[in-house]
């Protein structure tokens, strides 16, 4: 039998099932609909509001002052509260939800199939690792199928709304292939293309989470896909979560046939299921009605079936049933691949993810669960950094990342694919080459950071606690370093225009119980910027201990230039606290490095508590860095002093980006960036 006839038989059978399941829930459906008729704009339980309301919040989804503007008017009980979060959710999008969408549009690819010396489209399907995708069973039914076909990425319009060239790949079923009928899911390997790069290197990819807290019913979806075979297409806005099962999900939006395989998106870009179904209208014998009201024919076609919703599968259940899978080790390290939050971590013992369930309780603008320095890690366990490949950039030019803080316990390797994945997007977007990880030095400091701080002082191992309590909690405990930390805050508030008098008008803001200055400051910090109390005051911590401590300092520049090159030209990318490290850095390379070609991201180098303590003696550009680029978005607290060129001296140029709102600090953030890449990727190939 051919594919495509294969495909139509088996897309036959999931819409019959997905009819039946639709017309199960009728009454849950109605109830729904009576619900939203009377006022309700989520009707779902009040554990499904918490969770999704404590997601949004712990990942900054929403921004704080809003929240606490829609809550803070009349007592509200938990699920009027979780609600008013939620429609603050719904309503107001970020100016970032467009080219995060965009972002997320990219790991979307076309799948066709080879048939009779033709090329024909069959669905779609999404890169969920850097080299896995998902699509549905019945779009790629076993692997014979699956070697039949090929997928192409950016098979899309361009902004002028001309064609762009699409990039081929081919499937690897051999090297992974795994299917399921009932949740109609196919995973697959996608194989690299000739510059044996995985796909995600180039194109991103979807990190999948088993948590619950992703959707609840009266929230939007947004759909990415292939209809019919088309060019890219995005389904946004007009669309709903209607009714939730087990293991599938019913909602309105405007999808066609070849969505087969998309992936269903909320606002925030994370993926909640699987697309694999549009649902019919059938009669009371199950035949599948015409928009006239006729039992339709095989023949009429699918434009004349009377639609009625759509079904995904759910991406919880997919997970659920690949964790239960018995893989051998190379496969179950692919699935690992996906990230932490799948579950599928290698550590995990197979078996199902179990979610742990929502609480209701008071509403709040929580910070998220940060574990600040805990047991020393003994040195001779220290992960060491990482060198580039020799001959790399012709032998001559290195390519160096220095990482900012909380890298302990991290895998050097796994984080340099990070860096240069984000800055493969940057390059790609600039019309420039990407980079191979192999090709990129990595020193690592991260483990040293960690027993050079606790030798320091005794670090608090912090789970959760409130978010007013933050500055206090982490502050460093001896007097000098707790100075210079109490400055480098006072200083950031300052440039923020903190009011110095009168009760400010984001203190509740999470911030009710605030005493002394040091909270406030922190906590309006927290309220104009994209970040939360925790993070900041996390990172100018290990920046004042770094600062304070001439030990700390020489244990950490001692660990990078463990991992440097000794001649040559470095084209030096650091980021957050690697900022402060490089400039003192560059006052100790070998006497072979002529010159060093400097990119500074989310950087606190704009404030004076940070620069005068710098080896370089201030705002001074050493002679050896040539040139300088400083990324910094506006809304990273971390970066309040920049632009810097209002203190630093010639040879320094700003540049001011727009990072995600959730990921206003994040290097793959900056690096994704085109400006940003196309100047490390200019110094690379000069």
């Amino acid at each position: 039998m051919a594919a495509t006839d294969r495909f139509r038989e088996e897309r036959e059978r999931q819409v019959a099932a997905a009819a039946a399941r639709y017309d199960e829930t009728g009454d849950e459906r109605r109830a729904v609909e009576e619900k939203q008729d009377a006022g309700v704009a989520f009707p779902d339980s009040e554990e499904a509001l918490a969770a999704r309301a404590a997601r949004l919040l712990d990942r900054q989804a929403v921004p704080a002052a809003m929240v606490v503007e829609a809550v803070r008017a009349e007592p509200l009980a938990p699920t009027a509260a979780y609600e008013r979060i939620l429609g603050v959710s719904k309503d107001l999008q970020a100016w970032s939800f467009l080219p995060r969408g965009a972002r997320a549009a990219r790991t979307v690819a076309r799948i066709s199939v080879r048939e009779n010396g033709r090329e024909l489209p069959l669905g779609t399907g999404f890169l969920v690792s850097p080299s896995l995708l998902m699509t549905n069973h019945h779009v790629l039914n076993d692997a014979e199928a699956a070697r039949q076909c090929f997928v192409e990425f950016d098979a899309q319009v361009t902004v002028d709304n001309t064609a762009q060239p699409p990039t081929r790949l081919e499937l690897d079923p051999d090297g992974f292939f795994v299917t399921d009928e009932r949740l109609d899911f196919a995973l697959v390997l996608v194989a690299p293309g000739p510059d044996l790069r995985p796909a995600g290197d180039t194109f991103g990819w979807n990190r999948l989470s088993a948590q619950p807290g992703k959707l609840v019913i009266g929230e939007p979806v947004n759909v990415v896909g292939h209809p019919m075979g088309r060019l890219k297409e995005i389904a946004v806005r007009d669309n709903m979560l209607q009714v939730r099962l087990d293991d599938f999900l019913h909602y309105k939006t405007d999808t066609e046939p070849g969505n087969s395989g998309s992936p269903v998106f909320n606002d925030q870009w994370e993926v909640v299921a699987l697309h694999h179904s549009g649902v019919p209208r059938t009669d009371g014998q199950g035949r599948t009605l015409r928009g006239d009201g006729q039992v339709w024919q095989p023949g009429d076609g699918d434009d004349a079936i009377d639609w009625v919703s759509n079904e995904g599968v759910r991406v919880s259940s997919i997970l659920k049933h690949l964790a239960a899978l018995p893989l051998a080790s190379r496969q179950r390290e692919l699935l690992a691949e996906m990230g932490p939050e799948s579950g599928l971590r290698l550590a995990e013992a197979a078996g199902p993810v179990a979610a742990p369930a929502p609480a209701a309780g008071p509403v709040r603008v929580p910070a998220p669960a940060v574990a600040v320095a805990g047991p020393a890690v003994e040195k001779a366990t220290a992960r060491a950094g990482l060198r580039a490949r020799d001959g790399a950039f012709g032998g001559t030019r290195h390519l160096v990342f220095l990482h900012g803080r909380s890298q302990e316990g991290k895998e050097p390797e796994n984080l340099r694919r990070e860096w240069a994945a984000g800055l493969n997007q940057g390059l790609v977007r600039a019309g420039l080459p990407p980079v191979d990880p192999a090709d990129a030095w990595f020193p690592y400091y991260g483990d040293r950071l960690v027993q050079a701080l606790t030798a320091h002082e005794a670090v608090p191992h912090l789970t959760e606690a409130p978010a007013a309590r933050a500055a206090e909690a982490v502050a460093p405990v001896t007097p000098t370093a707790r100075a210079v930390y109490e400055e480098i805050i006072g200083e950031a508030a300052t440039k923020w225009d903190m009011p110095k008098e009168g009760q400010l008008a984001t203190e509740s803001i999470g911030l009710d119980d605030l005493v002394g200055t040091l909270h406030k400051r922190l906590g309006w910090l927290a309220a104009r910027s994209d970040l939360d109390a925790w993070a900041i005051a996390l990172v100018f911590r290990d920046v004042a201990a770094y600062l304070d401590d001439r030990r700390i300092r020489d244990e950490v520049l001692d660990c990078v230039l463990e991992t440097m090159p000794d001649a040559g030209e470095l084209v030096l990318v650091s980021h957050s606290l690697g900022t402060v490290v490089g400039l003192d850095l560059v006052t100790r390379l070998s006497p072979g490095v002529n010159c060093v070609h400097l990119t500074t991201a989310g950087s606190p180098l704009g404030l004076d508590s940070v620069y005068s303590r710098l080896l370089v003696g201030g705002p001074k550009r050493p002679d050896i860095v040539t040139d300088w680029l400083n990324a910094w978005c506006p809304t990273d607290a971390v970066a309040i002093g920049c632009p810097l060129g209002d203190d630093w001296a010639d040879g320094l140029s700003d540049l001011a980006v727009v990072n995600a709102r959730d990921r206003a600090h994040s290097i793959v953030e900056y690096l994704a960036h085109p400006e940003v890449a196309r100047s490390i990727g200019g110094r690379l190939g000069a």
